[in-house]
C-alpha cells in the first residue's frame, strides 16, 4: 500500500486540541486593520472551531496525520 501524503496548505491552516476539536484562525486578520477596533483585532488571535461537519470530514482526508 502507497504512503499516505499530507497536504501541507491544510496541516499549517488547521489544528486538533486534546479533545479532538478541529480548529482555525479567523478570516480577516491579515490586512486592513487599522480601521477596526481594538477589542475585534484582539479576537482575531483567537483559534474558531470548525462548524461544518462536512468540511472537517474532507480536512480529515486531506491531512490524516493531522490529530497524530
Amino acid at each position: 500500500m502507497p504512503k499516505l501524503k499530507t497536504h501541507k496548505a491544510t496541516a499549517k491552516r488547521f489544528k486538533v486540541t486534546a479533545t479532538g476539536k478541529l480548529m482555525h484562525t479567523q478570516v480577516g486578520k491579515s490586512h486592513l486593520r487599522r480601521r477596526k477596533a481594538k477589542r475585534n483585532k484582539r479576537a482575531f488571535d483567537r483559534r474558531v472551531e470548525v462548524e461544518n461537519h462536512e468540511r472537517a470530514k474532507k480536512i480529515h482526508q486531506l491531512a490524516p496525520t493531522l490529530g497524530k
